[in-house]
């Protein structure tokens, strides 16, 4: 494993919160993704399902996760199904976990190759009356053909046991996942520092003519360099005009004299991830325009701060900035008393120039589950990237921290990142 081991503290814990929310005589099972194809013999690289990592800590393709915390026997409430290796796997696909090796990790004891799963799931099964199976239930998860091994073992599930009752555990799952735990918050502030570096290295290597792949390049170094397996998400690497383009990650134009570069970037680490985004100079000077622009997106982020506070919610808080953007817009002349006066309240008068949400969930996935309904508490970790883009004017401008709520407010996660213009003006020409 690239990264240093998490305490399986974490994963032990987060078991037993589980345990707590589901009824009794209950089995809940959890697969692994799948290897996805490309072409020929190619793959993807592998990324290991987020509930599964979040219950065990295991991260190898076909696992399944079986538990049933209230058996008569103590060891099959918790069990580890695994690919048997051999040499020949050893040889063409390098190390698999040893049954020692994942009970290490995940502090389950019970763990058997999947060979043993049919005959051990079936007398499970005649145990338990109620199962609890996972899907997909992102809000804003792709529509796609593609079965996941989830999917595809809840059809296997029902059609052999059609006679128990069936919950999902999805929302579960999206519930305990939103309150990060101190050892949760430990392994991202690492995503976030080594984002960090990357930053700090590119800071004095962007200038006009650089391309913005070359920068990519760099970014990458960095964060593998750094034991991550390198960015969270496709980067955004996107100078002048392309900044404009909320969702751009071509990431192959000429970075040009007098334009700004939007950098949306984080690094992974351990599964969970980073999500920075910084706003810079080409040639290292904002012009006073770039700069009233950049310093109103960071007085709408300093105002998102104060409103992250337990007992507020995404509804209202995005509500509240914006109002604080519309104030902003005003005063950099881009909107007017007549815009605001006539617009349409489902689509207010801000919203030509900051079109999408100012905060979502982070975790083990980038765009983490949640419900944005519920009230903050502490321990939920939430992005802050308010951001004004003015395609006339080929300028786009969006500022992101990665932040902690506490009793008391926030901790910031990126708190040493360069932000300030004078800063930023600074590392640049240093």
């Amino acid at each position: 494993m690239r990264y240093l081991p998490i305490d399986q503290k974490l994963f032990v814990k987060n078991r037993q919160n589980f345990y707590k929310k589901i009824l009794p005589r209950s089995i809940a099972v959890f697969n692994s993704n799948d290897i996805l194809p490309t072409n020929a013999d190619g793959t993807m690289p592998f990324r290991q399902n987020s509930d599964l990592l979040y219950l065990s800590g295991i991260d190898q393709e076909e696992s399944i996760l079986v538990l049933f915390p209230d058996h008569p026997d103590e060891k099959m409430r918790e069990i580890l199904f695994l690919r048997e290796t051999n040499e020949e796997i050893a040889i063409w696909e390098g190390h698999k976990y040893t049954k020692s090796e994942a009970t290490e990790i995940s502090g389950i004891k019970q763990v058997m190759w999947l060979s043993q799963f049919g005959a051990t799931f079936n007398a499970l099964m005649a145990e338990a009356s109620h199962v609890y199976l996972n899907a997909n239930e992102h809000t804003r998860r792709p529509l796609t053909e593609v079965q996941t091994r989830d999917s595809r073992f809840v059809s296997w599930c029902k059609e052999r046991f059609p006679l128990h009752q069936y919950f999902r555990a999805a929302p579960i799952l999206y519930e305990l996942r939103m309150i990060k735990n101190k050892i949760e918050i430990e392994v991202m502030q690492k995503a976030c520092d080594i984002t960090e570096c990357g930053f700090r290295r590119i800071l004095p290597f962007v200038k006009p003519g650089i391309f913005e792949y070359e920068i990519e390049a760099e970014l990458i170094h960095e964060f593998i360099k750094n034991r991550s397996r390198g960015f969270a998400y496709a980067p955004i690497i996107a100078s002048g005009f392309n900044a404009c383009v909320l969702h751009y990650i071509e990431n192959k134009d000429e970075c040009r004299d007098g334009d700004i570069l939007l950098l949306d970037i984080g690094a992974e680490y351990a599964n969970y991830n980073a999500d920075l985004t910084r706003s810079i100079p080409v040639n290292g000077r904002f012009t006073q325009r770039q700069k009233d622009v950049y310093n109103a997106v960071l007085k709408v982020q300093k105002e998102a701060f104060q409103l992250l506070r337990p007992g507020n919610a995404i509804p209202e808080y995005h509500k509240e900035i914006g109002k604080i953007m519309q104030s902003e817009l005003l005063k950099l002349g881009l909107i007017d008393k007549t815009d605001i006066k006539n617009q349409d309240p489902e689509k207010p008068a801000y919203k030509k120039y900051f079109m999408h949400g100012t905060s979502h969930h982070l975790g083990l996935d980038v765009h983490d589950v949640g419900n944005m309904y519920r009230k903050f508490e502490p321990g939920m970790l939430y992005t802050v990237e308010p951001g004004i883009y003015i395609r006339e004017e080929n300028l786009g401008i969006r500022i992101e921290n990665d932040v902690v709520i506490t009793k008391d407010g926030i901790h910031d996660l990126m708190k040493t990142i360069p932000i300030e213009t004078e800063e930023i003006e600074e590392l640049m020409n240093s």
